[in-house]
């Protein structure tokens, strides 16, 4: 068990989607699954947020209302029911208290909430850069990697330039937008990317997907919440 390890979490707020009307917020599992593989490795965990306090996942992100035939994603019911971790979504600390200085890595968590909440977040998006610069371990999942978009370094250089990473792929919004009935999001990752001279992957749709490409992590969605996780405690040591 290392204690001396320190994961920052950065969830999204909640807010209204444009396009739906919806309550959005961030994605449980790309939460507790993460959460789970940090607390299994002894790491000290924060939760932060861009406003600070309360913040709520996404409904479509609640475990109890799974479509039929998934499987039961116990770890997200968990973290969901548990006194301690349900607590943790009442108070997180506003990102303007966080410093690089006191974690080893930040991960930086998706949902429907960061492409309103995230995309044009310079507070964050200069948090982000300044642990990647500092050789920190900066990761981020799913929709929270819509950050990679716009951050950059402290020279004015994009911090995904050349570099190989991964997020919610187009593959994938086409079934939400097909269950929904509807556009749900108000862009696409993957067709923003192909507008950056970055090297955007991505595997088979809705499975455990996750790249690193030195201290830089990602993993593509909520299925990848573990395996990113894990890339990030072997980049740690």
């Amino acid at each position: 068990m290392n204690t001396s390890k320190r994961i920052v979490f950065v969830l999204s707020n909640q807010a209204t989607s444009e396009l739906t009307g919806w309550p959005i917020g961030f994605w449980l599992s790309e939460l507790a699954h993460p959460y789970w593989e940090f607390v299994k490795a002894g790491y000290q965990i924060t939760l932060a947020s861009p406003a600070g306090g309360e913040v709520q996942f996404d409904s479509m992100s609640d475990p109890e209302k799974a479509r039929p035939g998934t499987p039961p994603d116990f770890v997200s019911m968990g973290f969901k029911a548990h006194p301690a971790t349900a607590a943790l979504l009442t108070n997180t600390k506003p990102l303007d208290t966080i410093s690089a200085d006191d974690y080893e890595a930040i991960f930086v968590v998706g949902g429907l909430g960061p492409m309103y909440t995230f995309i044009d977040n310079s507070a964050l998006h200069q948090l982000f850069a300044q642990f990647y610069e500092s050789g920190k371990i900066a990761a981020a999942i799913c929709h929270g990697t819509c950050i990679l978009l716009k951050t950059k370094l402290s020279n004015g250089n994009l911090l995904a330039a050349g570099k190989e990473w991964t997020g919610f792929a187009n593959a994938e919004e086409d079934m939400v937008d097909a269950g929904a009935g509807k556009t749900v999001q108000p862009f696409r990752i993957e067709d923003e990317a192909a507008k950056l001279p970055t090297k955007y992957i991505s595997g088979p749709a809705y499975k455990p997907f996750a790249v690193a490409d030195g201290n830089l992590i990602t993993g593509q969605q909520g299925s990848s919440g573990a395996v990113t996780a894990q890339l990030v405690i072997a980049a740690l040591g």
